[in-house]
């Protein structure tokens, strides 16, 4: 039997203000759910904000937990953006928050690839993939400049993934078009979750096993939410 699962990928806007982007990205995840999808995928940084100043983390936690309360509530899978508290002196981590259909965080994951400034100043390095699996579909996870590091994607490919979630803060019109590569030379989705702003030089959307762009958000630095359903039976063969 063929598989089909629908997921929505979140261009919203990112304020330094964790309550302020809570209520957006719940809002979009009521969306989500009357439209259908099964998972939801925001950007980097999309709880916390994305780079400078220090993080107030309560306010984080409880926006993080609020999160996690509505995905329980509406039953749909939840992967969140946000800064990942380290203990004092190393610098947090730049990480995406798995978090189940039960409002339960079953796995994060921690940008391995940094820009020479973000290591310097703002993140801590992670280390290892993440995959986790919806109604059948396996998903890994990456973030930003590492959709330019081919190796991470060629792993995720032989370990089976069907689709890569993609979060991104870039404003680089390039990544557009290494995403789109490397959905072609991985055969798999691409979820790309991008902050509003941005959306002129990437937006967000979800890019099909062929490359091509099957969905996208508007270009013009406004909220959106796109909709896809992804469907094994027009897969290509994987060689």
């Amino acid at each position: 039997m063929p598989r089909r699962l629908r997921i929505a990928t979140v261009q919203s806007p990112i304020t330094i203000n964790p309550a302020a982007n809570g209520a957006t990205l719940r809002d979009l995840m009521r969306r989500a759910y009357n439209e259908g999808a099964r998972l939801v995928h925001m950007p980097e940084g999309a709880v916390s904000g994305h780079i400078g100043g220090e993080v107030d983390w309560k306010p984080l936690g409880d926006e993080l937990a609020e999160i996690a309360d509505l995905a329980a509530g509406l039953g749909i899978w939840v992967v969140a953006g946000s800064h990942h508290r380290l203990t004092p002196p190393n610098r947090p981590h730049s990480s995406l928050y798995v978090i189940s259909d039960q409002g339960v965080l079953v796995d994060r994951y921690d940008k391995r690839y940094l820009p020479d400034g973000e290591v310097d100043e703002f993140f801590t390095p992670g280390r290892d993939p993440v995959t986790f699996t919806v109604d059948g579909f396996t998903f890994g996870l990456l973030l930003c400049v590492e959709v330019n590091v081919p190796e991470l994607w060629a792993a995720y490919a032989e370990a089976g993934v069907d689709c890569i979630l993609f979060s991104s803060y870039a404003e680089d019109p390039m990544f557009e078009l290494a995403a789109r590569d490397r959905a072609a030379t991985t055969m798999a989705w691409v979820s790309v979750s991008v902050p509003a702003r941005v959306s002129h030089a990437m937006p967000a959307g979800v890019i099909g096993p062929h490359g091509d762009w099957l969905a996208t958000g508007n270009r013009s630095g406004l909220s959106d939410l796109v909709l896809v359903d992804l469907d094994d039976s027009v897969l290509p063969t994987r060689s």
